[in-house]
């Protein structure tokens, strides 16, 4: 039987390896990785670096005290005071970043959520409001004989943060990277997945297998073997580009000084385990998809929602902040991670890290007993 299986899998890794879009699939999709990640950081640190004098160009479409002119200043804010109609001309001329209006005690700042300098003049606009409030609301307790410092100062708010910890641009970057790895290992899982199921029917190459005295165990277990050793290769390529970007971007830009943004030895290990994991996993299903399709073009149609499958339950629950629990530890795609990001934070959760494990291990298991059991139709294989 071993023999069997291992002939199978030589067969596929040699269809694998010849077919050039097998191969781009396994190896040019992981270069985008480290394009991503230096990408992303160099986004992230014009963003970050953003001159104060970029989107301090701010109107004002009313008439302005002495007051507000020294508060203004003092927010080295270059104002422009006019009416309304004069401020709106301006600021669609691009002469102002943002621009701020009053009606009785209600000011709004307009602005453009679709520009980074506008949305950041609408934070400085904010700022400057917020003193303006505090002045005249001193100004109210002052006039009924009350000290402002003495309501104003009834609680005092402090901060303190751990030293070198990542910030939110290091576990966006890290999350990301992983993520796309997730994405990368799919993708080039679904081409030879397609190519030895319902590439086989279409070209009648799967008919003569199956006239030979193989077990259909064998020949699931056989293809299975090879586009989950595709997929690891793909991943362990993916990982390495990764950490090699994460190093380089980790001394090149300032948004990561005196961050350490690579990845420790656990979770470095635990990324290993995953693409092992999820490399036999999504291959499983891959096939399970493509040996119902009857040709090959059908078959990548109905395993393209797979690649979106796999990214955006991750990616959800990053930007949403959704806790890792017992009951996410056993959910398809969005464990895996889960885990990596709690274990690349520095939590690591023995019972979660075994739910991940042990449900995939169950998941895979009635993965390959649903192929085999499609490879004994006649109906399914043949599409009679």
């Amino acid at each position: 039987m071993k023999n069997k299986i291992m002939n199978i899998f030589k067969k596929e890794m040699r269809e694998v390896f010849r077919d050039k879009k097998s191969l781009a699939m396994m190896l040019i999709i992981p270069i985008l990785i480290p394009l991503l990640v230096l990408g992303m950081s160099a986004l992230f640190e014009m963003e970050s670096n953003t001159k104060e004098e970029d989107y301090n160009k701010i109107g004002i479409a009313y008439e302005l005290s002495n007051e507000e002119k020294e508060l203004l200043d003092e927010f080295k804010i270059e104002y422009q005071e006019g009416t309304e109609e004069e401020i709106k001309n301006a600021y669609n001329e691009g002469k102002l970043d943002s621009f701020i209006t009053l009606e009785e005690n209600k000011y709004t700042i307009n602005y453009d959520a679709e520009k980074s300098t506008s949305v950041q003049s609408r934070g400085l606009s904010e700022n400057y409001l917020e003193a303006w409030k505090k002045v005249l609301q001193a100004r109210i307790l002052s006039n009924n004989e009350l000290n402002p410092e003495q309501v104003f100062n009834v609680i005092f708010i402090d901060y303190q943060t751990e030293e070198n910890t990542s910030n939110f641009f290091a576990e966006y970057i890290t999350s990301y990277a992983f993520l796309f790895i997730i994405m990368a290992i799919t993708i080039s899982a679904t081409y030879p997945a397609t190519d030895s199921t319902a590439g086989e029917k279409e070209r009648g190459t799967l008919e003569t297998l199956l006239s030979f005295p193989i077990k259909s165990r064998d020949i699931i277990i056989g293809k299975l073997m090879s586009v989950t050793l595709a997929s690891i290769i793909t991943g362990a390529l993916s990982l390495v580009l990764s950490l090699v970007s994460l190093a380089y971007a980790n001394g090149a830009f300032e948004i990561y000084k005196e961050i350490n943004i690579m990845p420790n030895i656990s979770t470095i290990i635990l990324s290993i385990i995953i693409i092992i994991v999820y490399s036999l996993f999504i291959s499983g299903i891959s096939i399970a998809i493509a040996s119902m399709s009857k040709t090959f073009k059908e078959a990548q149609s109905a395993l393209t929602p797979i690649t979106f499958v796999s990214f955006f339950p991750g990616m959800i629950a990053f930007l949403t902040d959704v806790k890792t629990s017992a009951l996410t530890s056993i959910i398809p795609f969005l464990n895996f991670t889960q885990i990596f990001n709690d274990v690349n934070g520095g939590n690591i959760n023995i019972l979660n890290i075994s739910l991940m494990i042990i449900s995939s291990v169950i998941y895979i298991a009635v993965i390959i007993w649903y192929i085999i059991r499609q490879y004994r139709s006649e109906k399914i294989l043949f599409n009679s």
